[in-house]
């Protein structure tokens, strides 16, 4: 288990600040009852904001052809048609999935292509379940045309704590289903915007693994 890149300079200004803290607290007052309680304390907010900067490895080895992967670890919590009118200006399938500040935040590329479109948005931080957080909340679009011709759109969506989204594609980018498109920090949404014709392999409550699960297959 590696540390991703967006959170090592927390984690190290973290760790100095709960040191400054702790150290003068068992130096100065009376042994273990306040000094024990402030090291858990400040031992359970490490390992919180560590696991969430958590970047596990992962190779997806399923059928690539036509395949649409899930980009990030999560829930679905919607599937339904709706009008993407900033890339591909027309219907579409959407599917959202939910990221909680428990799971792994950054995020892969759903298909192998090539990156075609990318922009950001400044916005709202409404909470990311609710619908209109696809257009109000601080979010980026990531256009990108799959290698059988088809288009889709990943779209990154900043939460109610998010309040940075990272994104590393760039148009003229070869997209990899290992590689990752950005990532966003604590809580979060990413919706994926596919064809009608879509065959979904997924339903609303379906847990995802982000570049392993699943999600469509687009002939």
């Amino acid at each position: 288990m590696k540390i991703h890149r967006e959170g090592t300079n927390i984690l190290i200004l973290l760790f100095i600040v709960l040191l400054a803290l702790n150290v003068p607290v068992w130096l100065f007052m009376p042994p273990y009852v306040i000094p024990g309680i402030l090291s858990a304390v400040s031992f359970t907010i490490y390992m919180f904001v560590f696991n969430f900067f958590r970047c596990p490895k992962r190779n997806y080895r399923g059928k690539r052809d036509n395949r649409v992967v899930s980009s990030v670890d999560g829930k679905v919590v919607a599937i339904e048609r709706v009008y993407e009118d900033e890339w591909l200006k027309q219907d579409a399938i959407m599917v959202s999935v939910f990221m909680s500040p428990l799971n792994v935040h950054a995020n892969w590329f759903p298909v192998d292509g090539t990156v075609d479109y990318v922009t950001h948005h400044r916005g709202r931080f409404l909470s990311a379940y609710l619908p209109k957080a696809s257009v109000e909340n601080e979010r980026s679009t990531v256009g990108i045309t799959m290698n059988n011709g088809r288009r889709l759109v990943v779209r990154q969506i900043a939460g109610a704590m998010a309040r940075r989204i990272v994104t590393y594609a760039y148009p003229g980018e070869k997209a990899d289903i290992d590689d990752h498109l950005g990532f966003i920090k604590f809580g979060s949404r990413v919706d994926i915007y596919l064809p009608l014709d879509a065959r979904i392999l997924l339903k609303i409550g379906d847990a995802t693994r982000g570049g392993l699960t699943p999600m469509a297959i687009v002939k």
